[in-house]
Parts: structure tokens; C-alpha cells; sequence
């Protein structure tokens, strides 16, 4: 939550440039290798459309809290044994909470942040 309520979804959005080969992120695009991440911030792992996730994926289980998505962010292939990913992660926390804050900016809805401590 601290690292949240300073994140700056602008530099997030730099960040994704490198999962842009992946994944799309605007609202109605296709999936690609990884799926469209519009709205993904509190869906469930696993739930978007016409996407084929891993074993390990649909296993997950809970919902792309901003918690879980920072855990992920940091290591993909240790969070979700089996996931499809390969990405090694973001190793640098604000690098996770500046991805989180944009990701949260796509959605028609967006989660309300967590109060920080």
C-alpha cells in the first residue's frame, strides 16, 4: 500500500513496453502470446476470454489482488509453478508498484487503492 499511494501509472506504462510483446492492454484487443490485461486488476487468474492458460494458471485460484499482482510482477515462475510466462519478473519494487497503478488505470471500473499504513 505504500509503495501504491506513490506509484506513477505514466512510468508504469513505460514499464509495459517490454511485455508489449506479450500482451496487449487497451480494452478489446486480442489476446496474443499472454492475454489482454484491460480490467485485469481483481479478476480472477485464469478468466480471460479465448485465452488457453497454463495448468498452473487455472490452478491459481483467489484474484489479482494488488498484492498478488505484486508478488507476481516480482516472480512469475515462483508464484505459478507451470505458468506459460517466462518473464523472470521485475525485481525492483517501484518498478511492481508503477506496472500495478497503470494496470489499474485499465478498467471501466478501477479497484479502489489500499490505504496506506
Amino acid at each position: 500500500a505504500q509503495l501504491l499511494a506513490s506509484a506513477d501509472p505514466k512510468k508504469g506504462e513505460a514499464i509495459t513496453k517490454v511485455c508489449q510483446t506479450c500482451h496487449t492492454f487497451e480494452k478489446g484487443q486480442p489476446n496474443r502470446i499472454g492475454p489482454n490485461l484491460y480490467g485485469i486488476v481483481g479478476e480472477k487468474p485464469a478468466d480471460v476470454a479465448g485465452f488457453s492458460f497454463s495448468d498452473g494458471m487455472k490452478k491459481k485460484g483467489g484474484t489479482w489482488t494488488y498484492e498478488a499482482l505484486y508478488e507476481f510482477l516480482k516472480a512469475p515462475q515462483k508464484v505459478v509453478p507451470g505458468t506459460k510466462m517466462t518473464f523472470i519478473g521485475l525485481p525492483k519494487p517501484t518498478d511492481r508498484a508503477n506496472v500495478i497503478a497503470y494496470l489499474r488505470t485499465l478498467s471501466d471500473n478501477p479497484v479502489p487503492m489500499p490505504a496506506a499504513k
